[in-house]
């Protein structure tokens, strides 16, 4: 791999600036040693920050001659393999970071004979504090400090280990391996894996345009009104984390390509699906969900190059027009299908939405994409609407909008530990508020490695019984595939046989229309393979699966047990189901006592092995190994 130089102005100023839509033009000095470039909000002043407006400097500063530069362009590549010869026209070379792999060894300043790389020390300073500024600590910052004084400052800087360890990171699932390594060793897949063979993106562009003739023609066809309906659009795939760093963020575009990839291959999408145009959520249908701070924090983060909710939860330029599409999308599919337009819906959207609440952006979500189709079905006709969470981590923004509405049963199914697990919400206690009590049911795993028995059993025993006495209008599924095995951040074990049976069940409620909307999921293979299995039962597949041999784990069946306990209160029917579970407690606990052993050496394999795979831990994290530690990253994942 030959070296690659990089100049950090144009790094971090250059290309962002010159590219990004109402920002200032960078004017490069002339024989001057700081130059900087700024980026300013349209509209309010830092001082009305709280109002949603944000304005921040990006600044560098360095300490050698500049010379002049055509079009404030200030990297130039070097094909030589000789470092010591590259030269670049007007750029001393004091201000150039330059990125080697292991194998080659250079010093631009020719200090150190086998030094690696050399950073720029107002580069990594910077980029340290873009990282821990979130976006509500920019809204409530009273002042900006640009004090050159704070550039040079590097006390928290430490030197390049002279022991650069080359790794790759997994296509697939994002998690780190050693360079001498050709398979992942978290999912398994090939280090040099190809998942987008078709690129699905003209053809569901000219889907639309023909779907949407045909809509101008006045078409009533029958067999067009009973076909599934699906939600894309490509501008949901603008949405990027910006920064480079690390580790690869797990909610990328790729999981969007993924998944349509597989349902081109598989022949089911274009072809046995209907695309739905797709359109922006207007502002009044937002308001109907979040708070106006929520719906102007989001916007204003158009005016920005990156920009940080939380530390995890990101946004770019395009990140606001995405997440709009995207409740879009799932706004017109709710009411599509209420209307009787599609018998079923699959929306392939991003950015998720079931932990965005009435106030914040968190855990990936901007905006709550589930809750806005609700409310959509019900404007379209639907007197009562069931929402059904699968994925892995609890959606605490959801049940918050709808915990005092009883008009809208939450039913989420997701790892818990007590509340150590992300984000900490969805005990089984929490039951809903005022007269909405019993309308939120939770079914929080105490443990990871829950497979498809467990799942399939909480369906048959709680999810079923439930949603049968509620008799919804219509259901919607926050499908989240983050449950399924071989997921980095879940450390379940669904497969895609079991997510298409838990859609099977579901659609004899509210007479099979059912709105299936993409949440979380992180294993490009999990998800792809996992969503086409839904699919398919949403075109009218039966999956097999033998109903009477379901036996679920000890804890899973312990779990359940605690929800039915809390839920007899206020759902009566499940009096009867309770104590038949009650009784063959002592059976089932032993039945499976030898399969959760088994169990757990089979989900996650690199993070349940210690002592062999301590050295990835470290190379990971950037610290030594820790037991505690490990499991602490691990339930906040």
């Amino acid at each position: 791999m030959a070296s690659e130089t990089l100049c950090a102005s144009d790094q971090r100023g250059g290309n962002f600036c010159r590219e990004s839509k109402g920002h200032n033009e960078i004017n490069p000095g002339e024989s001057q040693k700081s130059f900087s470039c700024s980026c300013e909000c349209h509209g309010k002043s830092a001082s009305q920050a709280r109002n949603g407006s944000v304005s921040f400097d990006e600044r560098f500063h360095k300490e050698d001659h500049l010379g002049d530069h055509s079009g404030g362009l200030l990297n130039e590549k070097s094909n030589q393999t000789d470092v010591g010869s590259e030269r670049l026209v007007g750029v001393s070379l004091s201000d150039v970071r330059t990125v080697t792999n292991a194998s080659e060894k250079a010093c631009l300043h020719e200090e150190h004979e086998s030094c690696d790389a050399c950073n720029s020390i107002q580069l990594q300073h910077f980029m340290k504090q873009q990282r821990n500024n979130t976006l509500q600590d920019l809204y409530f910052q009273e002042e900006y400090d640009d004090d050159d004084d704070d550039d040079d400052d590097d006390s928290d800087w430490e030197p390049v280990s002279p022991f650069v360890i080359k790794k790759w990171f997994c296509a697939n699932c994002t998690m780190p391996n050693f360079d001498d390594v050709c398979h992942c060793e978290v999912c398994g897949e090939d280090r040099e894996c190809e998942f987008f063979r078709f690129d699905p993106i003209d053809s569901l562009i000219g889907q639309e345009a023909q779907m949407s003739n045909e809509t101008d023609a006045g078409s009533s066809d029958l067999s067009l009104r009973m076909r599934t309906a699906i939600g894309f659009d490509e501008k949901m795939l603008l949405h990027a984390e910006v920064e480079m760093k690390s580790h690869p963020h797990p909610e990328r575009p790729d999981r969007l390509r993924a998944i349509a990839s597989s349902l081109a291959a598989a022949g089911i999408f274009p072809g046995k699906c209907s695309l739905i145009p797709a359109r922006e959520i207007t502002q009044e249908e937002l308001l109907r969900v979040h708070s106006r701070d929520h719906v102007e924090a989001v916007q204003h983060t158009s005016h920005m190059l990156a920009s940080y909710f939380t530390s995890d939860t990101y946004a770019n330029e395009h990140s606001a027009c995405a997440a709009r599409v995207a409740a879009g999308l799932c706004s017109d599919l709710a009411r599509t299908i209420v209307f009787g337009s599609a018998k079923n819906g699959f929306a392939l959207v991003r950015p998720p939405g079931h932990h965005a609440g009435v106030r914040q952006a968190m855990g990936f979500c901007l905006h709550n994409n589930a809750a806005v189709a609700a409310l959509a079905a019900q404007s379209a006709g639907a007197k009562k609407v069931l929402i059904v969470d699968w994925d892995v981590h609890h959606g605490n923004g959801t049940q918050e909008i709808f915990e005092g509405n009883k008009s809208v049963l939450y039913i989420s199914l997701h790892r818990h530990e007590n509340g150590r697990f992300y984000p900490g919400t969805g005990a089984v206690d929490e039951v809903g508020i005022m007269d909405a009590e019993g309308f939120s049911v939770n079914i929080p795993w105490s443990c990871g490695g829950v497979g498809d028995n467990d799942y399939i059993y909480a369906f048959q025993h709680v999810v079923l019984p439930i949603a049968l006495e509620f008799a919804p209008d219509i259901t919607i599924v926050s499908a989240g595939f983050d449950a399924a095995r071989g997921d980095p951040l879940g450390c379940c074990d669904v497969t895609p046989a079991g997510y298409a049976q838990m859609t099977h069940m579901l659609t004899s409620i509210s007479e099979g229309k059912l709105l299936v909307i993409l949440e979380g999921g992180y294993n490009l293979r999990s998800i792809s393979t996992s969503a086409t299995a839904v699919v398919k039962v949403l075109l009218g597949d039966n999956p097999y699966c033998e109903m009477r041999d379901i036996v679920p784990s000890r804890a899973g069946l312990q779990t359940i047990l605690q929800v039915l306990k809390v839920q007899l209160k206020y759902w009566p029917i499940l009096k009867a189901t309770y104590l038949v579970l009650q009784s063959q407690w002592g059976l089932v606990a032993s039945d499976n006592r030898d399969q959760m052993k088994k169990r757990r050496h089979l989900v996650g394999p690199v993070w349940w092995k210690w002592g062999s795979k301590r050295f990835v831990y470290e190379l990971f994290y950037g610290r030594p190994h820790s037991r505690h530690a490990h499991a602490k990253r691990m339930r906040l994942g």
